[in-house]
């Protein structure tokens, strides 16, 4: 009788026990980055129009939005009048840039009239991605 008061109170205090580390362990939410365009002078943030070979210049800055899932890579792609993609930039972000990636990139309209689209493309560790457009009109 006293083995079978000691095993049942044994058992409850393991699943007492059980129970506090299963429900105090924080679960992943799987919110992706975020990616954001500078917007202050000089840079292109948006779609828009910019003439024939004409300089332009486009800043991003991508975030983790969990502690613990640090950006992978960045990859920016270009495209001309829904063509074939083109990859300009594949970046494996090292440990310092885990938190938060920020690159500008100068870029220059092609001398032929129609549309650019450039893609900026962020990975998180959970593999969750981001990606952000700016659609150039050559006229």
């Amino acid at each position: 009788m006293i083995i079978m008061k000691i095993l049942s109170k044994t058992y409850v205090l393991f699943f007492i026990m059980v129970l506090g580390v299963v429900t105090s362990c924080e679960k992943d939410k799987m919110v992706p980055p975020t990616i954001d365009f500078l917007t202050t002078s000089g840079y292109t943030s948006a779609d828009g129009h910019i003439a024939l070979s004409t300089s332009f210049k486009i800043g991003v800055d991508a975030k983790r939005t969990e502690e613990e899932d640090d950006l992978k890579t960045f990859v920016v792609t270009k495209t001309y009048d829904g063509g074939t993609e083109t990859t300009i930039d594949n970046v494996t972000l090292t440990s310092a840039q885990a938190g938060e990636f920020t690159k500008d990139y100068n870029l220059v309209t092609r001398s032929t009239a129609g549309t650019e689209k450039y893609s900026f493309t962020v990975t998180n560790r959970d593999g969750l991605i981001t990606t952000k457009t700016i659609t150039i009109t050559v006229p």
